[in-house]
């Protein structure tokens, strides 16, 4: 009789510890099932050069003219492809510019703009790819086996391993600064720094690698605060408005155009589909690294609700998945 008591007590308090994990996974207790999205891969959707070695993909944008550019860890650091999958070209091969190659971005006016890790700078390219101004300075040397491990680096204007870059209307420039600083730091849109929000840590407010920003057409701040398992958002002025508790940790981010945006957030080995006030529409994927599996989905890009491109980081693949 006493074995069977305690042998009920030990599944009891095991049922509540699984009960508390789920709530802290959630933010709460467990809501229901997500619905699964009707996404599926398109195979062999983008035609490679042959004499391209791909390295890790970190990165995936879309630009105006609707070509899909790639970026990866290789030596053709920058592939580009036309929207129906054919291969255009490849540049940046031989530049240190790419020594910690992170995302991709085109602003509102149709400017790429690259940012680096390593470098500690964000590279603006005009619509004819001429460098055209920089944010950031690089203040030491930088590789990967010499600056994997995050620190800070003293001075308020100075980014650290960076990772994304995003743009208000007024052309106000926020950047997730990032590995290093933990923070968010704000430009005007002549590139001077205008102030930073945000320290290393859990509490809301705060950031544990702020992986990837997206700015939506109401001039609301989305940050992937990745290592805390949650997306926080902010006003301009860097003002909390909430935070959103994940299922994972949520990798990158991005935001459909047009009047009605919604926001896709990559995460390892899932997609997540969110309306702006923070609730999960749906998702799809499972983990792995063959092709019609997820991976670390280092960026996406979103055109349209039913279009994606996914850098899948480890697996060194870019995919596109489509909505039935």
């Amino acid at each position: 009789m006493k074995k069977r008591v305690f042998v009920s007590a030990v599944l009891a308090v095991a049922t509540a510890v699984g009960a508390l994990t789920t709530m802290h996974a959630q933010g709460g207790p467990a809501g229901p099932p997500i619905a699964t999205l009707p996404f599926h891969v398109v195979e062999n959707f983008f035609h490679y050069p042959a004499y391209s070695v791909i390295g890790r993909l970190s990165g995936v944008a879309v630009g105006p003219n609707g070509n899909i550019l790639a970026l990866n860890r290789g030596y053709h650091p920058v592939l580009e492809f036309k929207a129906d999958g054919s291969f255009v070209r490849t540049w940046g091969e031989g530049s240190r510019m790419f020594e910690g190659a992170h995302s991709l971005r085109f602003d509102r006016q149709g400017d790429l703009w690259y940012i680096d890790a390593a470098d500690n700078i964000i590279f603006h390219f005009d619509k004819e790819g001429r460098t055209v101004g920089t944010l950031g300075t690089n203040p030491e040397p930088w590789t990967w086996l010499t600056h994997v491990i995050e620190r800070a680096v003293p001075g308020r204007a100075n980014l650290y391993q960076e990772t994304d870059i995003g743009w208000s209307r007024d052309g106000s420039m926020f950047v997730a600064d990032g590995y290093g600083n933990s923070r968010v730091a704000k430009y005007d849109k002549d590139g001077n720094f205008v102030k930073a929000w945000g320290e290393r840590g859990a509490q809301p407010g705060n950031f544990n690698t702020p992986h990837s920003l997206v700015v939506d057409s109401n001039d609301v701040v989305y940050v992937a605060d990745r290592g805390n398992s949650r997306i926080q958002t902010f006003d301009t002025e860097g003002n909390r408005k909430a935070v959103w508790n994940m299922p994972t940790a949520p990798w990158s981010l991005c935001l459909t155009g047009g009047p009605n945006q919604v926001m896709f957030v990559g995460s390892v080995g899932r997609v997540y589909k969110m309306d702006l006030t923070g609730k999960i529409l749906g998702a799809f994927g499972r983990s792995g690294r063959m092709p019609g599996s997820l991976d670390s989905i280092h960026q996406l890009a979103c055109p349209d609700e039913k279009t994606l491109y996914l850098a899948n980081l480890y697996a060194s693949r870019l995919d596109k998945w489509v909505a039935e």
